[in-house]
């Protein structure tokens, strides 16, 4: 397979940024296809082809973590070389997002409304529940936003355990939704803008897509190095046991390392949850 065969762990780990453009072949490539053969499924099939060409590589990164596992090295060290695949793995994801963004701004219509029909779908449904939200409920709101995140965390430690790579599709499908919700607000404040020509409107576009961005990933990030954690770590689990090193002297080790990774996913979307209710909302 040839997407599988572009890089490995090792040489993610070296050039983390690479990861970026990955990302965006594959979605790219996911989509392309998708459009041209499956028409009608097309949304839902250019996530899965994504998510296959993604497996080989995240799968790879699950075995390579759980190796150092093995190594005598101190638990600070071993989480400082989990942060390597994390970085990686935030690029990969942060690629795809951009891929699924700029095919939805500038696709036709008709196509944006069939290729992301079931996103645009969970995005009215996530903002109809969140409607009538006051102010003064900051607390409220964000006890519902954390307890949703922390959800989706549990379902990525539990696809990792159960699928080995499992957790990359739940996080494909959210980039794919994060990319419908900044494409909606650029493909939105840009129709403002409709009735001007030349390098004002470039600039204007430049401005409203960095806008878009930082709108949803300034949380968004957070949120997804968040998965990425919990995800590393129910992989890593699920390979200590197809590999049996449940049976060595270093189980316990596995076990602790496991433990760690939960616990700072954990707070890192309660920080993210903080910056999305009091943070975000200050300057959009």
């Amino acid at each position: 397979m040839v997407l599988e065969s572009l890089v490995s762990p090792f040489k993610a780990e070296k050039h983390p940024i690479e990861m970026f453009f990955l990302g965006l072949i594959y979605s790219s490539v996911a989509i392309f296809i998708s459009i041209q053969i499956f028409d009608e499924m097309a949304g839902l099939i250019s996530v899965f082809l994504t998510v296959m060409a993604a497996i080989p590589l995240v799968y790879a990164t699950m075995r390579f973590e759980e190796e150092k596992d093995l190594e005598d090295v101190s638990e600070i060290k071993l989480l400082k070389e989990h942060s390597k695949a994390i970085t990686f793995l935030t690029f990969l994801f942060l690629g795809i997002t951009i891929s699924f963004t700029l095919w939805y701004i500038f696709l036709p219509e008709a196509t944006v409304q069939n290729l992301f029909s079931l996103q645009i779908g969970t995005i009215k449904s996530i903002n109809g529940g969140a409607s009538g939200m006051a102010t003064s409920q900051n607390f409220s709101l964000f006890t519902r936003i954390f307890l949703n995140n922390l959800r989706v965390l549990l379902f990525c430690v539990l696809f990792a355990f159960f699928y080995g790579a499992g957790a990359i599709f739940i996080l494909t499908w959210n980039a794919s939704v994060i990319a419908v919700a900044i494409g909606t607000f650029i493909r939105t404040n840009l129709a403002e803008y409709a009735s001007f020509l030349g390098f004002p409107l470039i600039a204007k576009h430049f401005h409203i897509f960095s806008l878009g961005l930082l709108r949803y990933l300034l949380h968004g990030i957070p949120e997804i190095v968040a998965y990425f954690v919990g995800g590393l770590a129910g992989g890593i689990i699920s390979m200590a046991l197809i590999k049996k090193d449940f049976r060595s002297e270093r189980f316990e080790r596995i076990l602790l390392d496991v433990a760690d990774l939960v616990v700072i996913s954990i707070l890192i979307l309660v920080i993210a949850g903080l910056m999305e209710v009091f943070i975000t909302p200050i300057f959009f």
